[in-house]
């Protein structure tokens, strides 16, 4: 089950992750400058037609790969809603890997390892998706596209 782990929206707020209790969670690392940028707009879909059954996406923006992420609170915020229309959450710029990594990915990244067993995360884009008891259920490499997903997301609403 999620630890219960602070979290802090781009505009501060700040909220807890026991506040989604009873939610299916589709966590990922994002970043604007990024190859797989263009997913936002899938993600947005799939948050539209699942969001009422009971799923959250939330998004964390990541600078570790690439530098992919260079953007204030506030210009991440103006292009996730002006180039593609982000209603979902989207949180403080984190850490996926390394001494600071949030909290968040660090149990994600332990409960859900990667390709043989791999813990650290790859590229910005990794997926993963947790069930209403906080248990990660899968994690899903930068490539997969949301779309790809929604079968795995719709067993678990």
């Amino acid at each position: 089950m999620l630890p219960n782990i602070e979290l802090e929206r781009l505009n501060g707020n700040k909220e807890r992750i026991t506040d989604y209790a009873d939610k299916v969670l589709l966590v990922i690392n994002v970043a604007s400058q990024c190859g797989f940028t263009s997913q936002y707009k899938e993600l947005q879909d799939l948050y539209v037609k699942y969001h009422s059954q009971g799923l959250e996406i939330f998004a964390f923006p990541c600078n570790q790969f690439g530098g992919q992420e260079p953007g204030t609170p506030q210009q991440i915020e103006a292009f996730c809603s002006t180039r593609f229309g982000v209603t979902f959450p989207v949180f403080q710029k984190t850490d996926v890997n390394g001494s600071n990594t949030h909290p968040l990915f660090q149990y994600l990244k332990t409960a859900a390892p990667g390709l043989l067993g791999t813990e650290a995360i790859k590229w910005n884009f990794t997926k993963f998706l947790v069930n209403r008891n906080g248990l990660p259920v899968k994690r899903f490499a930068s490539a997969s596209s949301p779309a790809s997903i929604s079968a795995d997301i719709e067993k678990l609403l």
